[in-house]
């Protein structure tokens, strides 16, 4: 082992980001011209990526945070995912399907990866991977344990930046274990900031920054700062190892690749990466061991190797003779001994590269840690630098252009390489037999599904799997910054490997049969819109899928073929009084406000395609004329039988019993608001351009005037052009729905739209089926009840993808109304604004929960003064699932929930315009201790 002192000195907050140059600023147009020359740079990077001229998305930050614990790694009897994979057997068991890390690295099969290990030599263990609880170890939920963060990422990773806070005390494993498992749903999670560990400052914040040299050749630098008053010691081992393929005994898989380690630096040969070197500054000591279970320790059974996973860890934390001598092996670290004075700073240079194809027999190059290394470092940060000062508006404000960049790079950092054969993990490997009852349990009608790719992912920690709907709202965000890789992502999951032969679309890991909303459509066109509207090739090939998969919805999910559709929980998860997806509590059908509403929206959706594709092929006309006439009878029907309540002016689901009795289940929430988005305008050059569907048009409203609520309303924009209206929610309705969504005492929030009404918490919904009382009240943080897990509270709090959609949908009604229409916002205020006015203020409330406000405090964090005021956290941003529908405090999945990074396009959308960025917003209420008011900001018991 080697020590290394580094530099001393005070540590300055390490999450500032360079402003962007002020229209005033002197020699802003030098300035700009330079942006403009390096910016390039990362543009053409994504040009060659697109063309398959040279691969910079070869290799990225697609290795997950967490493999275990999920479903994939789950070989249980009875699916027990948590219990079967726990956190205890990570270090020891080798992965079957994929790997985790931190800060980690890998190319995109996954053939080697590359992640960062700590010890801050108190700890039971390496520091190799997050910490957090499973579904039934948290009060709450499942919870990360850990503070990290994705600062910065460019589209193709040719600049990236990672930050993790780790306590130099013991890791107190056992007691977030202890106290969490005491506490009952009424009371806050227990996060690891309130076990005193990071008192006094006594805590390592190190950095990892990724520089690419060309697309498989990247420099790391990592930066270790000791932000207590005393000297401390760290160990740091950069781990560069080979996935385990081999010891599955799959046919053809059986070859083992290998690491030497030489002085300072790791060789790696593989059959099909080739050679890969990871070389290290200074003097560290390499460590192998083998990608091998350690059998002895996990079953009390013969290990394949003497020096298995775990090796290393064990080596270092107790001395063991655990690494192999002969330095080889399939895992390898190279193991640093920091010793940093208080308030000082060590760093370490690495270069990880492939430095020769396959078979690569010769001696590995070399590689340049000095002046090479900080040209590559410097051009990339500068790049990066320049490339977002294109893409986020200078009227940004500082704060708001942070966030928006930290909003980007997370959701880039959320890609993962993604691994599971449904059919294989059903019937087991030669290596192993899957459980009898595996054949007719999870996912079992899911045999064809086969994924093998990079995937974004909702959470690299708590949703480390893709979710459908969830995706659709990611590749709206990342179309900001790389298109291509949004267009890919969206037909991916359209692909005959994953869509199911009947046409469904797989939802998630847990349950790829459960249904998540019919927005694919909705973000083909978002991405579309957003890439230049000229990739016809993209749209059609989506088109080619969405007709199979409507299909779908309209054959399984429209029992009576009466045009209001079922659905089952569509994403909601709890927002009813009784799980949507079981089965009822009393004979009947489930006739569906949202689910009805996304049908609706999703026929708009593809009407609106085949309308951009009839300019170039006139075939598409019939294909717009059919999902005109469908979206007409679905309006038609959620507006006549019975979802629509004319007295309260909203949507609401109903329970349609066998004798044909209705029991409308008058839940106020966002179930009655969604039928908004389904909306768009046909303008006359359009209807001109399809005589067709203008004549099917005249049709309906000659003979069928039942419809002219939903496709008969008119009037001319400018330049004397005349429009027309498809809506579910037509003008005579609309004003009664806006007046409560935009209603402060029901949805309208200081942060945005709540997802159940503020009235319901004086006045809780029940309604009594078969005997049993079923209630929904206002609950404006995480549930209280085990409805779907708990962590996952849709009864108040404040979701950005609902609102997102909702934001979308009144500009779609601006765009038809322009500023004829106004409407009193906030409800009662006496205020009229215009529907674009009243989007741009809710993106404003929503923009509002990030950025600080007049107090310097942002609403997101709650009522913890460390996230608030302490200098080396409160500028480090996190993108909770979702917030407090009273105070804004984040919830639920914290490390970087994906469709939470549309607050970026929101910054972005507001920001384009001539108007300046609202100044700071006024404090909001302090918020007292309990969970229910959101006094918790961290993990997912942030409010």
């Amino acid at each position: 082992m080697t020590s290394v002192v580094k530099s001393a000195g005070k540590i300055e907050d390490m999450a500032v980001i360079d402003d962007v140059p002020a229209p005033g600023d002197q020699n802003v147009r030098d300035e700009e011209e330079e942006l403009r020359r390096i910016g390039s740079a990362e543009r053409r990077r994504l040009r060659e990526a697109d063309s398959g001229e040279r691969a910079w998305r070869s290799w990225g930050p697609y290795l997950s945070e967490r493999a275990w614990g999920t479903v994939r790694e789950d070989y249980s009897e009875h699916g027990t995912a948590w219990d079967y994979f726990p956190h205890d057997h990570a270090r020891s068991r080798a992965y079957r399907w994929n790997e985790d890390g931190m800060a980690g690295v890998c190319d995109d099969r996954q053939t080697f990866c590359f992640a960062l290990a700590l010890w801050n030599g108190r700890d039971p263990i390496l520091k190799e991977r997050m910490f957090g609880l499973g579904g039934d170890g948290g009060n709450h939920g499942e919870d990360a344990k850990d503070y990290w963060w994705y600062e910065d990422s460019t589209p193709t990773h040719s600049w990236m930046r990672w930050r993790y806070h780790y306590p130099q005390a013991a890791f107190p494993y056992d007691d977030l274990v202890a106290v969490n498992a005491r506490r009952g749903r009424d009371e806050s999670e227990y996060e690891l900031v309130d076990t005193g560990v990071f008192d006094d400052d006594r805590y390592w914040a190190v950095t990892v920054e990724y520089a690419k040299e060309s697309p498989t050749d990247m420099c790391l630098l990592v930066t270790v700062a000791n932000h207590g008053a005393e000297a401390a010691r760290l160990h740091v081992l950069p781990t560069l190892w080979f996935r385990n393929t081999w010891s599955w005994r799959l046919p053809g898989g059986d070859r083992v690749p290998h690491l030497v380690g030489e002085d300072n630096r790791l060789v790696g040969e593989h059959w099909v990466l080739g050679q890969i070197v990871l070389e290290g500054d200074g003097e560290p000591v390499p460590l192998l061991c083998d990608n091998e279970s350690n059998a002895d320790r996990l079953w009390g059974l013969p290990s394949q190797t003497r020096y298995p996973k775990d090796g290393i860890n064990d080596h270092v934390v107790s001395g063991a003779a655990t690494v192999n001598p002969e330095r080889t092996g399939t895992k390898g670290a190279l193991h640093y001994v920091l010793d940093v004075p208080g308030g000082g700073q060590a760093r370490i240079r690495l270069r990880l590269r492939l430095t020769a194809p396959p078979p690569a027999g010769g001696a590995a190059p070399r590689l340049d840690l000095g002046a090479g290394f900080d040209r590559t470092m410097i051009a990339r940060s500068a790049e990066a630098d320049a490339f977002y000062a294109r893409v986020i508006p200078a009227r940004a404000s500082r704060a708001e252009a942070a966030v928006a960049r930290q909003a980007l790079a997370g959701v880039l950092w959320g890609k993962q390489f993604y691994h599971f054969d449904v059919h294989r993990w059903l019937v087991g490997d030669p290596a192993s037999t899957a459980p009898e009852g595996r054949r007719h349990g999870r996912n079992h009608a899911w045999w064809h599904m086969n994924s093998f790719d990079v995937i974004s992912m909702p959470d690299t920690w708590e949703y480390p799997w893709y979710a459908a709907w969830d995706l659709a709202f990611h590749c709206v965000t990342i179309a900001r910054v790389d298109p291509g890789f949004a267009k890919q992502q969206l037909l991916l999951l359209l692909r005959e490997w994953y869509m199911h032969p009947n046409g469904q679309i797989p939802a998630y890991e847990w349950a790829f049969g459960d249904v998540n909303p019919p927005v694919h459509a909705w973000a083909a066109l978002k991405v579309f819109e957003i890439d230049g509207g000229w990739d016809h090739d993209f749209l059609a090939r989506v088109m080619h899928k969405l007709l199979i998969n409507f299909t779908w919805w309209v054959n399984r999910k429209d029992a009576d073929g009466r045009n209001l559709f079922e659905g089952g929980f569509l994403g909601l998860d709890n927002v009813g009084p009784f799980d949507r997806s079981a089965a009822l509590p009393v004979a009947g059908v489930l006739e569906q406000s949202d689910a009805t509403g996304w049908m609706g929206m999703y026929a708009l959706n593809l009407l609106d395609i085949a309308s951009i594709l009839a300019r170039h092929d006139p075939a598409y006309t019939d294909i717009a004329t059919k999902f005109f006439e469908h979206f007409a009878y679905i309006a038609e029907a959620a507006a006549e039988q019975g979802l629509w309540d004319e007295e309260d002016g909203f949507f609401y689901d109903v329970l349609r019993l066998p004798d044909g009795d209705r029991v409308p289940l008058k839940v106020r929430s966002v179930v009655g608001l969604l039928p908004l988005a389904a909306a768009t305008t046909l303008t006359s050059t359009t209807l001109a351009r399809m005589p067709e569907l203008a004549a099917r048009l005249r049709w309906f409203l000659t003979n069928k005037p039942e419809y002219a609520d939903v496709i008969g309303a008119r009037r001319l924009a400018g330049g004397g052009r005349q429009q027309r209206l498809l809506s579910m929610v037509g003008p005579d309705r609309l004003g009664k729905i806006l007046a409560r969504m935009l209603d402060e005492d029901e949805f309208l929030s200081p942060y945005g739209l709540r997802t159940l009404s503020r009235q319901h918490l004086a006045e809780p919904f029940t309604v009594s089926l078969g005997g049993q009382d079923f209630t929904v009240g206002y609950e404006p943080a995480e549930s209280t009840s085990g409805l779907f897990g708990g962590n996952s509270n849709w009864r108040g709090p404040i979701w950005m993808p609902t609102n997102f959609l909702l934001i979308c949908a009144l500009r779609d009604y601006a765009g038809f109304f322009g500023d004829d229409l106004l409407v009193e916002h906030p409800t009662r205020s006496g205020r009229k604004r215009t529907l674009t006015e009243v989007a741009d203020d809710l993106s404003e409330r929503l923009i509002a929960m990030f950025v600080p406000d007049e107090a310097g405090r942002r609403p997101m964090y709650g009522a913890t003064e460390l996230f608030q005021t302490h200098p080396g956290w409160r500028d480090l941003i996190a993108f909770p699932e979702y917030f407090h529908g009273d105070n804004g405090a984040g919830l639920g999945a914290w490390h970087q929930t994906g469709w939470t990074a549309l607050v970026a396009d929101l910054i972005l959308t507001v920001r384009a315009g001539d108007r300046p960025p609202a100044g700071p917003r006024p404090p909001a209420p302090r918020a007292g201790p309990g969970h229910r008011d959101g006094s918790r900001p961290a993990g997912n018991s942030a409010g």
